[in-house]
């Protein structure tokens, strides 16, 4: 096979993405050079962080280019090889293309062993979503044995590993979700103490402080806005929130109204900090040792979504907006 089909950003969002959104094309696969391999995509994972690419504006990142592929972590099998470091056949994960197949250069390529753990946890689990949970909570959370931890968006990918992460380390740990089935889920897969589902619960405020009754301690924060509000009704001193994403209001098309957080932070001198796993870089293998050991142990555990097929990409996407994911969101090929 000469080509290979892509997935191009088509238009840039406003408010929330759609399928017009995302372009196919076929493109010829061009001849492999020196120091350079050709990769068969095995699986796709799909991030909301994927959302704030699509916009122009600046960030941690730069922002996808327009009529030009769209790229997240990827895990491809080597079909050839021209750099030493990897053979036919082995199984490489990085920050790829959305393509079938494509001519990749090594730097940024890790070999990963399907038969340590089965190819897709390297997206999840023992990937960058196991990372940031780590990371996140072990790095600014400074979880203490005996504190309270609650975590937003609790059934998603890195919410349902920080909760875990917080029980190994002796944390009282409460999860909000948004669905019944979600809330279970915490509770009896994830070992949560508590959950709480906010779709159907009127008073968030409230809620928290029942489910949570020494107060929140470290607060791991997935989504922003109004649940986040809530939290800080509820925060002990000296408590510390973990700023990882806030899906809830990626698609808005201006401000969001909230409530000022800095009476909330100087009355109970507590910490508020975002982060990105790319801050952490020197931290990277140390955690996925951690990681991998607690997994291999059975201390922990994790659950997929997994689509199937190349074209159902962009709307596996979508679906995150929609709470369609329980834990990692990813595409099989």
């Amino acid at each position: 096979m000469n080509t290979t089909r892509t997935i191009n950003l088509k238009n840039r969002p406003k408010g929330e993405p759609k399928l017009t959104d995302f372009d196919f094309s076929t493109a010829e696969i061009p001849k492999l050079k020196e120091g350079e391999v050709l990769l068969s995509t095995e699986y796709v994972s799909v991030d909301p962080y994927l959302r704030g690419r699509m916009s122009d504006a600046p960030s941690y990142i730069p922002p996808f280019e327009l009529n030009k592929p769209i790229a997240s972590g990827i895990i491809a099998e080597v079909l050839e090889s021209k750099n030493t470091n990897f053979n036919q056949g082995e199984f490489v994960s990085g920050m790829l293309q959305w393509q079938e197949t494509q001519v990749a250069k090594a730097d940024g390529l890790m070999k990963v062993d399907p038969e340590k753990a089965p190819l897709s946890a390297y997206l999840g689990i023992l990937g960058m979503t196991g990372l940031t949970a780590y990371l996140g909570l072990t790095e600014i959370g400074k979880p203490k044995k005996g504190e309270t931890l609650l975590v937003s968006g609790a059934a998603g990918a890195v919410g349902s590993v920080v909760g875990q992460i917080g029980k190994i380390l002796g944390l009282k740990v409460v999860g909000i979700a948004g669905t019944n089935e979600k809330v279970e889920m915490l509770k009896s897969k994830f070992g949560f103490d508590e959950a709480i589902n906010y779709k159907t619960t009127e008073n968030m405020t409230e809620a928290i402080a029942n489910a949570c009754p020494d107060g929140v301690d470290v607060y791991f924060d997935n989504v922003g806005g109004e649940i986040s509000e809530a939290v800080l009704f509820n925060i002990n001193k000296f408590s510390r929130t973990v700023n990882c994403g806030a899906i809830s209001v990626y698609n808005n098309t201006e401000l969001p109204k909230s409530i000022s957080v800095q009476p909330f932070l100087v009355k109970k001198s507590s910490s508020m900090q975002g982060f990105v796993v790319f801050d952490y870089v020197d931290k990277h293998p140390e955690g996925i040792k951690q990681l991998t050991e607690w997994l291999s142990r059975g201390k922990l555990k994790y659950t997929e979504t997994i689509r199937e097929g190349f074209e159902n990409i962009p709307q596996a996407f979508l679906d995150l907006f929609e709470g369609k994911n329980k834990g990692k969101m990813v595409v099989k090929l």
